[in-house]
């Protein structure tokens, strides 16, 4: 088998060669992007699900959608030591850049960013007189507009304005926000006022969200009706008629079967998570003799795959925790792999509950844990239990 020509491609965010699986998702943005487009009100969306099931691939597919219906589009990707204000200005800044050309009147485009600026300039937390924001924006900052200091009231204002420009267009503006879990909480605050003045007015701007499962309970956390506010979407692992065409499509392109067998293997292996199907796949590739892929040569191929997988994918993340946290995570590796109970985390290292509060909201920070509902934990990552069970504790 030629590795040159092997089609299959596990990388964070990076589009797999089949985007299987996921139609129901990509059709209901479709109705998003056409809705809006007729003026109709439509609820900004959220994506949730665990890592590597390929949120961000959704992501970036939607931003691509609204691009070919000529929106502005721009995307940020949140940190947990970041406002959002200046990441927004400037994802806005790249969205009427791409809207400006066909504007017949450039005097609001420069109004707009006038507004922009001053929305960006006017961060509390920024060095008394100073500003690191360069934009390349010529014209002065806007006065009375976007520049209270309060992050609600200025982030809608900014998105009414922006929305204003994209109605001159007849089109709207997407802002994508990815780890949106990692909002700071009085900006997911501000970011659901914004989102609800513009579904109350119709503005043609949408947000959309992806995070781990539990960023519905982070954004309902900040405002009470926000489980009204977006349309939510659960992403989660490929049915087997899915992930047996991630790997036959791509495949058949290049004159490349696989055998049944082949298929059962690879699935038993993967366990329908996009980012699994696609390392498995790789590996495989590249080790298989000749077409058609066999069983056989899922055995030989898998211990290489999995080494990959501990290394980068596992490993990674596993030596970003302290010995306290590791204790934990093995505590709850032990318990099996889905969701667990804190209590039983506590019971099983012979420790209180409360003693294990900081390791517990440290993993959470780290991305490592979230936390299904109250009281209840579990890994961000799939077969993470598994992997720290073959690990020495």
């Amino acid at each position: 088998m030629d590795p040159v020509r092997n089609p299959y491609a596990p990388g964070a965010g990076q589009r797999p060669p089949e985007l299987a699986g996921r139609d129901r998702e990509l059709q209901q943005f479709e109705i998003v992007l056409e809705r809006v487009a007729r003026g109709r009100p439509e609820r900004s969306m959220v994506l949730t699900g665990l890592r590597g099931v390929g949120k961000t691939v959704l992501l970036n597919t939607f931003k691509s959608m609204a691009m070919q219906r000529l929106w502005g589009t721009g995307k940020i990707e949140a940190r947990p030591d970041q406002s959002i204000r200046r990441p927004v200005a400037a994802a806005l800044h790249m969205a009427i850049r791409e809207l400006a050309p066909r504007h017949r009147a450039p005097e609001r485009i420069e109004e707009f960013l006038g507004v922009l600026k001053a929305f960006a300039m006017r961060d509390p937390a920024a060095a008394k007189g100073t500003s690191h924001w360069s934009p390349g924006i010529d014209v002065p900052a806007a006065r009375g507009r976007a520049d209270s200091g309060d992050l609600e009231i200025d982030l809608t204002e900014l998105f009414v304005d922006a929305a204003g420009v994209a109605t001159d267009l007849g089109v709207g503006i997407a802002l994508f926000i990815d780890e949106m879990q990692d909002v700071q909480a009085p900006d997911v605050s501000a970011l659901c006022a914004a989102c609800h003045e513009l579904s109350q007015n119709g503005g043609p701007l949408i947000v959309v969200g992806a995070g781990l499962p539990h960023l519905p309970s982070v954004l309902s956390a900040s405002k009470s009706y926000s489980e009204r506010l977006f349309r939510y979407a659960r992403i989660d692992r490929l049915d087997r008629d899915a992930a047996d065409l991630a790997l036959i499509a791509p495949a058949a392109r290049e004159d490349v079967e696989f055998t049944p067998d082949a298929l059962d293997a690879l699935y038993e292996a993967a366990d329908g998570y996009p980012y699994f199907v696609q390392a498995y796949g790789k590996v495989a590739w590249d080790l298989a003799p000749r077409s058609p892929i066999t069983a056989e040569d899922i055995k030989v191929s898998a211990p290489e795959a999995e080494e990959e997988l501990a290394v980068g994918f596992f490993g990674s993340r596993y030596e970003r925790a302290t010995p306290a946290e590791r204790d934990y995570m093995h505590a709850m590796a032990q318990l099996g792999d889905d969701p667990v109970p804190t209590a039983e985390v506590a019971e099983a290292l012979g420790r209180k509950p409360s003693s294990l509060s900081p390791a517990r909201d440290s993993l959470i920070k780290k991305g490592l844990i979230y936390s299904a509902e109250r009281g209840v934990i579990g890994f961000t990552v799939p077969h993470f239990g598994r992997f720290l069970r073959a690990q020495p504790v």
